[in-house]
């Protein structure tokens, strides 16, 4: 395979971002955002194939010496996550379409800007365009969020401005001052050095937490909770399965490069850990919405992938990598799913839903489906991620590996009590016989007849089925997966194939 072609992943989505806004056509512009992310995935797909014989693949841009030219590079990891963003990424614009969001002037433009810079940030393998990447990917979403959403989406606009603008801030600094301590920024040469001490070890601490906050790590969370549920739901899906998790992503591969075992202040990552489980699954408690409780999931959510980064073992890599998969596909299903009843009902508050589960009955099982995988049950992939995650943090045998273990079985605990609530208030009950969406309600517009025919189409709820189907095939079948997981873990603590392929003319 020529390597060059990984430049052609990232070029797709670019040059599809500028057709769009040259060429003024609904439905070129469909084709555009679908054919795009599908294209990559399937890139992703035969890379994936193709680094079961060749574990690394690189490309330095322009031909230039190593370690002076940009190096695209793609292993396991960055393959699998090529696959699941562009998934993620094509199932939310099928809803977009279908609910007419793609329609806003320049959304779609946004969008495949957006793609450019995932891809990007998926495939660098340099500290400083890992940055200009996520800047790219970060800018559309100022737009977006701007013209999707609610009435608030202007004030939280705002802050998400503000504190992604600081965040990158902080981010450029710390690789400036990685620069300045090892007199590189090339992830394969900074494996080279070995574990940094002094002000190396200083730059990268600052680097590491820039990313913890992009992905809504706690207790830096606030941002990510008041901003996502004030988008539309098939923004907050996109956004879902794209922001964060590049930015773990990245956390993953920055840590496991420079260090490769846990660091002085690996203890700091514990923390961070048992705080987003429980900060996420408790705070669902105090929400009357069903996206806001999903929102602080996702806190959940990272907390959980971060005990990988934090006991840096090849299990528990394996199991974090897993339980990202995971958690992608589940939360980007609910979403999508609950955005399908607020797309019919107007609403997605506690106070105006009630008995949907009378009427709308395969959004229930979805729903159900999707809520288990949260929890950890089964017939559904969480199941096997929390498996995986406690098994890893037994079998470390710490007692920081205990902590996360009992952190891990209270957090689900918890999540199941919190998403009960928000099952008991939405789908359980009495069935409504009025509806009031809340762009009506004023405290004195009247309530909607509900009719019968008043149904959740079928079309909306085809883009969540896709995704809660996939969270079902991986509980039927982990092993496909797992075996990934396992060589992409592998590849994150064996750095000899990587830095070989990058450093070699």
């Amino acid at each position: 395979m020529n390597s060059s072609f990984l430049l052609v992943i990232v070029g797709v989505p670019l040059l599809a971002a500028a057709l769009s806004v040259l060429i003024t056509s609904r439905n070129f512009d469909r084709f555009l955002l679908l054919a795009s992310p599908a294209f990559v995935g399937a890139c992703g797909a035969w890379l994936l194939v193709i680094h079961r014989d060749v574990p690394v693949i690189a490309h330095s841009v322009g031909g230039f010496v190593p370690g002076l030219a940009i190096p695209f590079v793609s292993d396991t990891f960055a393959a699998l996550m090529l696959v699941l963003t562009s998934l993620t990424a094509l199932v939310s614009c099928i809803f977009l379409i279908t609910t007419g969001e793609d329609q806003y002037r320049f959304v779609p433009a946004l969008i495949l800007m957006m793609l450019t810079g995932v891809y990007g940030a998926l495939l660098t393998g340099d500290l400083f365009n890992y940055f200009v990447f996520i800047e790219v990917m970060v800018l559309p979403a100022y737009a977006l969020i701007a013209v999707t959403g609610t009435w608030r989406r202007l004030g939280v606009g705002r802050m998400y401005v503000i504190v992604n603008l600081l965040t990158s801030t902080f981010l450029l600094v710390g690789v400036g001052f990685v620069y300045g301590a090892t007199g590189t920024v090339n992830l394969a040469f900074l494996a080279q050095m070995g574990t940094p001490t002094g002000q190396g070890a200083l730059a990268v601490g600052v680097v590491l937490f820039s990313l913890i906050i992009k992905a809504g790590g706690a207790p830096f969370h606030g941002w990510l909770v008041r901003s996502y549920p004030n988008t539309s739901a098939g923004m907050m899906a996109l956004f879902t399965g794209l922001h964060s998790k590049v930015a773990l992503y990245a956390l993953y591969r920055v840590y496991t490069t420079v260090y490769g075992e846990p660091a002085p202040w690996a203890a700091v990552i514990v923390i961070l850990a048992v705080l987003g489980i429980l900060l996420g699954s408790l705070s669902g408690f105090g929400q009357n919405r069903v996206r806001n409780v999903f929102a602080f999931q996702m806190t959940a959510g990272v907390g959980h992938i971060l005990v990988g980064v934090a006991l840096v073992t090849s299990a528990a890599l394996s199991a974090g990598a897993f339980y990202l998969i995971h958690h992608m596909i589940t939360m980007c299903g609910l979403l999508l799913v609950i955005g399908a009843v607020e797309q019919t009902y107007g609403t997605g508050s506690f106070k105006k839903l009630s008995g949907l589960a009378g009427r709308e009955r395969w959004a229930t099982v979805l729903m159900i489906l999707g809520l288990f995988s949260l929890i950890g049950l089964p017939p559904t992939s969480g199941l096997w991620g929390k498996v995986g995650l406690i098994t890893a943090a037994t079998a470390d045998g710490s007692a920081a590996g205990w902590w996360l273990v009992v952190t891990i079985v209270l957090g689900s605990l918890v999540s199941l009590l919190a998403l009960q609530r928000t099952w008991r208030n939405t789908f359980w009950g009495h069935p409504m016989q009025t509806y009031r969406p809340d762009s009506a309600d004023t405290g004195r517009a009247p309530a909607v007849p509900l009719t019968d025919d008043v149904r959740v189409p079928a079309k909306l709820l085809i883009p969540g089925t896709i995704l809660i189907g996939l969270s079902v095939a991986i509980f039927l079948q982990p092993e496909v997966l797992l075996e990934i997981t396992g060589r992409a873990a592998a590849a994150l603590l064996d750095h000899r194939a990587y830095i070989e392929a990058v450093t070699l003319p």
